[in-house]
């Protein structure tokens, strides 16, 4: 019998591998180009603007092993740059 707080860190880690986030800055035409496709693909995703957040800067480094971005994290898979196909075939795994 699952206990309340495991069903929670299930949910959570449900929750977890339906996210997609994208590690960008407020002056990248590249993470606009990449917020406006997966915008036009319909896919919701979490914004973290690493110029404002000196944490979520570590944290994106410590993901994909630079500091360019856009970084994007797809259920843990993490593409770094305006890739659209890459970004389709992960998303398509998703599912």
């Amino acid at each position: 019998m699952k206990t309340k707080k495991s069903k929670e860190k299930t949910d959570l880690k449900k929750e977890k591998e339906k996210t997609v986030i994208v590690y960008s800055t407020s002056t990248c035409p590249w993470c606009e180009k990449t917020k406006d496709f997966l915008n036009e693909k319909g896919i919701q995703f979490k914004n973290v603007n690493v110029g404002e957040d000196k944490a979520a800067t570590q944290e994106m480094i410590k993901l994909s092993g630079q500091m360019g971005v856009p970084v994007i994290d797809i259920n843990g898979t993490i593409i770094v740059g305006y890739d659209p196909d890459r970004i389709e075939m992960v998303l398509a795994k998703r599912k």
